[in-house]
């Protein structure tokens, strides 16, 4: 909720405080009221006690005067001779001395004699039914439609002939007189009614208040005098209910006394008061001090996050240590954290950035500082990859350590030659630097200028090393850096096929290699559309005179890039793992290829190149064998001796099977690789082809034709056939027939064609040309 620890601290502590605070002052409020309520229940008590020494006091004096008429003997012989103006006399003569409301007298025939007579008449019922129930009855009785405390003595002559009763009047004017009494400003009503019925008060209420003191009342009729809590229209009250006496037989009547409660606060609001104002005076007090406290604490936190923070950039990031408490030791522990991991991501910069053999920067640190040239420098700028030849037979002669030392002196000495330009250790025998030149053959010049420096011998520990070294060049043109160090690279493997000590990256000599990949995706799909198609080139008998046979050559018409050379997509089938496919492929077309030619007349010999990949899935000797059955002519498997070294027994026992299933062998390309008599014997071949690159200058280097004469001989001394591959003009011919080579094949023959090409080629007898 809160962001800041400063806020967190500062509104917790308010918050503590305030929640105190208000504990303190409901509790103090609690207090009070209490006090308050007691002290009003005892104001209360008190004024019910004077109210009954009162009533007491009137009741006794209305009992003596009455008392005193009623034994009065003329007062007994006027009520009894039934003198009225005597008896109204002697009444109100009584009654003015006692300062009465009412003094009359009711016979026990329910009349009223008196004064008021007229206008209590309506209340003789009540007052008979009184009297009859009680020999001396008084109380609360409502006469002329007001409450009157009555006290009544009978008039004994000596037989019962009435009551003489006197009456004061329980008014406004009487309860304001007893609320006078008290110390505290109360309500004083007298309330007489029946209980379910309509409850009188000699002192006006309001219908709430009526309603409210009716249901208290009602709820607190019993004998003895009750304290309770009231709500009221004008707030909570504390009332008294003290039952009196009523006159009517089945009437209650009860003294009502009631205070305010805060009327009885009133004097402590002023304490209230100060408690509200010290409370808000403490908690704004709190708060700042909260908020100060926290802000001292959360300073050299603030200070640690933003060095946090400033650490996380990579940027310097220390604190200042102002205290010896926790915070101070923390702080102390993230300075000695934050110097230990500028110390390790030194280390691992330089370990990111440099080559861990020889100490020179890397791939990565020469991609930086390619990156970090400006515009105007990187326009004309070559990067270079300087390669060193032989470098694995020298690291053989001379061990790891030596050869690292090798490499690191001589990116010494290319960084003295060129100081500046980066120089990195990109491959395990290549350093990489950064070019400048106005253009290509300003760059070509350069680099062979820094050759000549950087070939002299270097010393390696007492040993003295020559050296022969190769410069790849790419130009940077706006380029990425890392695909700029990568045709750099190229580059330097161009240099190193084409046997130049200076080469710029050939874009359209090293093609579209991703290109060329994804049409290994598309290669299944092109064997079922027909995009791939084999073609034959015959090969000619010398002794025959004839064509006797062909080589199954694959070709890849694609539908975008029209036809495609075997060695663009051959290589890549091989290492996908898609060259078994393909092979099986060509062998069964050449397959039935070959029965083609059979019906036109032609019993001619099929060859089919066999990947070395191919040779070491021995299920591919089952397939050869099912093939070979089904096939109307020779078939033939040309391999090379490089696919027998790679893995000698299990290629040797392939071809045997192929043998044993009637396949014949020719050991294909025969003098461009590493050619072994060891293998060479071992092979149950029937053919040998010796490669185009040592055939075709025989006619003019005699070296070449000697190396010819003399594996045409070796070949027959083991009883081989001899094909000679790439012959391309007559005299070649010639002289491959007076050398004893037994086949020729070549462009002078036929190049390569498709099946309807080539039997129309096999129509007109192509081979009587070539004997002419």
């Amino acid at each position: 909720m809160f962001v800041r620890l400063r806020t967190k601290l500062t509104v917790l502590y308010a918050a503590l405080f305030g929640a105190t605070l208000v504990v303190i002052s409901v509790a103090v409020f609690t207090a009070i009221n209490q006090v308050a309520q007691r002290q009003v229940r005892a104001e209360l008590t008190a004024t019910g006690e004077v109210f009954d020494r009162i009533w007491s006091l009137r009741a006794e004096r209305l009992r003596e005067g009455a008392i005193v008429l009623s034994r009065d003997f003329g007062f007994r012989e006027a009520v009894a001779t039934g003198d009225r103006p005597t008896i109204v006399s002697a009444m109100e003569n009584l009654r003015g001395r006692l300062s009465l409301d009412r003094a009359f007298m009711v016979g026990i025939d329910g009349s009223i004699l008196g004064e008021d007579a007229r206008r209590l008449s309506a209340d003789a019922p009540h007052l008979q039914a009184a009297f009859d129930a009680s020999e001396t009855p008084e109380g609360v009785v409502m006469l002329a439609g007001q409450l009157h405390q009555v006290m009544s003595v009978p008039i004994l002559t000596p037989d019962l002939i009435g009551w003489v009763v006197f009456a004061v009047r329980l008014d406004a004017a009487e309860m304001t007189a007893l609320e006078k009494m008290a110390s505290a400003p109360l309500f004083a009503s007298v309330m007489q009614g029946k209980p379910g019925g309509t409850w009188w008060a000699a002192k006006p209420l309001t219908g709430k208040d009526r309603q409210r003191l009716t249901t208290l009342i009602e709820s607190s009729l019993s004998n003895r005098a009750t304290v309770q809590t009231l709500d009221q229209a004008d707030g909570r009250a504390i009332a008294l209910v003290k039952p009196l006496a009523a006159l009517d037989p089945g009437a209650r009547a009860v003294l009502l006394l009631r205070y305010p409660l805060a009327k009885a606060l009133a004097p402590y609001q002023p304490l209230l008061l100060i408690v509200i104002l010290t409370g808000a005076l403490g908690l704004f007090v709190v708060g700042y001090g909260s908020w100060a406290l926290a802000r001292g604490v959360t300073r050299p936190i603030t200070e640690l996050d933003q060095a946090a923070h400033r650490l996380q950039r990579g940027e310097e990031a220390h604190v200042a240590v102002t205290s010896r408490d926790e915070i101070g030791r923390l702080a102390m522990s993230f300075n000695h954290m934050a110097t230990a991991i500028r110390e390790r991501e030194q280390k691992i910069t330089h370990l990111a950035l440099h080559d861990d053999d020889t100490g020179l920067p890397n791939r990565l640190s020469l991609e930086r500082v390619v990156e970090n040239l400006d515009a105007e420098s990187a326009t004309g700028t070559f990067v270079a990859a300087l390669g060193i030849e032989r470098f694995d037979h020298v690291r053989g002669a001379i061990g790891y350590a030596l050869a690292a030392d090798l490499l690191r002196t001589v990116g010494e000495r290319l960084a003295g030659l060129a100081p500046g330009a980066g120089v990195a250790r990109i491959d395990t025998d290549a350093l990489g630097f950064v070019l400048p030149a106005s253009g290509r053959e300003a760059a070509e010049a350069e680099a062979h200028r820094l050759l000549v420096s950087l070939e002299a011998p270097v010393r390696v520990q007492g040993e003295t090393i020559d050296l022969a070294l190769v410069i790849g060049l790419a130009p940077l043109d706006g380029m990425a850096a890392n695909r700029a160090v990568e045709l750099a690279s190229i580059g330097l493997g161009q240099a190193r096929a084409s046997r130049r000590k200076v080469a710029v990256f050939d874009a359209e000599a090293y093609g579209d290699p991703a290109s060329n990949l994804s049409l290994m995706s598309s290669m299944l799909a092109a064997l079922e559309a027909g995009e791939i198609e084999l073609f034959h080139q015959p090969k000619f008998d010398l002794r025959r005179r004839e064509i006797t046979g062909t080589e199954a050559l694959v070709r890849w018409r694609h539908p975008v890039r029209g036809m495609l050379p075997p060695d663009l997509f051959i290589p890549m089938a091989e290492e996908t793992g898609h060259i078994r496919a393909l092979t099986e492929w060509v062998v069964r077309r050449a397959v039935a290829d070959q029965a083609t030619m059979a019906r036109a007349g032609y019993d001619l010999t099929v060859a089919v190149n066999i990947s070395g990949r191919t040779l070491g899935e021995p299920d591919f000797a089952d397939f050869a064998a099912e093939q070979a059955a089904l096939a109307q002519g020779k078939l033939c498997f040309e391999i090379t001796e490089t696919a027998v070294i790679e893995n000698p027994e299990l290629a040797l026992a392939m071809l045997d099977r192929f043998a044993d299933a009637g396949v014949a062998i020719s050991i294909d390309d025969y003098g461009t690789g590493l050619s072994s008599l060891a293998y060479l014997k071992q092979i149950r071949g029937q053919e040998l082809k010796i490669d185009r690159s040592i055939v075709k200058d025989i006619t003019v280097a005699q070296r070449d034709a000697l190396i010819v004469r003399s594996t045409i001989d070796l070949a027959h001394s083991l009883g081989l056939k001899v094909v000679a591959e790439g012959v391309e003009d007559a005299g070649c011919l010639q002289l491959l027939s007076a050398m004893g080579c037994d086949h020729a094949q070549g462009y002078l023959i036929a190049r390569p064609q498709a099946l309807p090409d080539f039997l129309a080629f096999m129509a007109v007898d192509q081979p009587a040309r070539h004997t002419a």
